[in-house]
């Protein structure tokens, strides 16, 4: 900046200088709340995406051996609904 010092600058400019840095400060610091937020979200929210596939397999599973308890031969299985 043509090497000139912050002392060389009048005092009304070096004000307002500082104010857009604290403005921008605020706003950044702001922002990286906002993101820890978003990624503490996803985080939980891939938490509960896994637990709730873990448990839907489970209920699968067990369906699957019922059915085949309930019905061990598959000529006695009944025939879809759509028959």
């Amino acid at each position: 900046m043509d090497g000139l010092k912050m002392s060389d600058k009048p005092a009304a400019e070096v004000d307002a200088l500082l104010a857009r840095l604290i403005d921008l400060e605020s706003r950044l610091a702001f922002q990286e709340h906002g993101l820890q937020a978003l990624s503490d979200a996803l985080a939980a929210s891939r938490l509960e995406t896994t637990r709730q596939s873990e448990l839907l397999e489970r209920a699968l599973a067990d369906l699957g051996q019922l059915r085949t308890l309930l019905y061990a031969d598959p000529a006695e299985e009944p025939p879809p609904p759509h028959w």
